[in-house]
């Protein structure tokens, strides 16, 4: 059986939105993984950075982080087990929000896991 792998690269845009189809007749579980990378300027004032997970329409985690390291990079990052049922679709979505950066990379990515 050879395991699924589904990832979505948004780019600079600030939603990562995937499908993973249904399997028939076979429950499924994946770690689930949501990548934001924002651009902090040299000299911004006070930013925040935030990033929300949403599975089914359902959101599954949000958190926002005031930036750090002013002239870098800074990020956040949320890491999941995904239980996916027999004959079921999943719909992942990433979302980012920012004051005072800008997203440089939003990446959704599913790996299948067998235990």
């Amino acid at each position: 059986m050879t395991l699924e792998h589904w990832k979505y690269d948004a780019g600079t845009d600030s939603v990562a939105a995937m499908v993973i189809p249904a399997a028939l007749a076979r429950t499924r579980t994946f770690d689930l993984d949501a990548m934001l990378l924002v651009q902090v300027p040299a000299g911004s004032p006070e930013g925040w950075l935030e990033l929300t997970v949403e599975v089914d329409g359902k959101r599954l985690w949000s958190r926002r982080i005031p930036t750090h390291q002013p002239g870098d990079t800074d990020n956040l990052e949320y890491h999941h087990r995904l239980t996916i049922e027999a004959d079921a679709d999943c719909r992942v979505r990433a979302k980012a929000a920012c004051k005072g950066c800008r997203v440089l990379s939003l990446v959704v990515e599913a790996r299948e896991t067998v235990y």
